[in-house]
């Protein structure tokens, strides 16, 4: 039994890390109400998308693909294409992340929060006072 346990994770075990993290980052989006939390779970969630892309390009016996002697036909080397998109996944999560932290950085400083209860409430006293301000502009323009 332990040892069909063990060899399950040795085999699989990179799937279930996989799930865990994906899960991890999708419950972490929609539970958590601070905008840094959610953009550290987007992340994790990019992480996971990644690493199920690498293994899901790997294969037993294989090896990297630079010419070795005796090795001579396709199907003994790992395809390279899975992992060239996740390097350009990689720099792609990185811009994200970084275009996120700015946006982040400028809610903070118009609304003084990155918290989505404060934020939803500021905006809603935000458009009641320029609502407010309309009207009197208003009443003015007619008097």
């Amino acid at each position: 039994m332990m040892i069909t346990i063990s060899t399950f994770l040795a085999e699989k075990g990179i799937y279930l890390l996989t799930f865990i993290l994906l899960s991890l980052g999708v419950a972490g989006i929609v539970t958590c109400n601070n905008y840094m939390k959610k953009l550290i779970c987007m992340n994790i969630m990019q992480v996971a998308v990644i690493f199920l892309f690498l293994c899901l390009g790997q294969k037993s016996k294989g090896t990297i693909p630079v010419a070795v002697e005796g090795l001579e036909k396709a199907a003994d080397y790992i395809n390279p294409l899975p992992h060239g998109l996740m390097l350009t996944a990689i720099v792609v999560s990185l811009g994200t992340t970084a275009v996120g932290l700015s946006l982040l950085l400028r809610i903070r400083e118009k609304y003084g929060t990155i918290e989505e209860d404060d934020l939803l409430m500021r905006q809603e006293l935000l458009s009641m006072e320029e609502r407010q301000r309309r009207k009197q502009e208003l009443q003015r323009i007619d008097t």
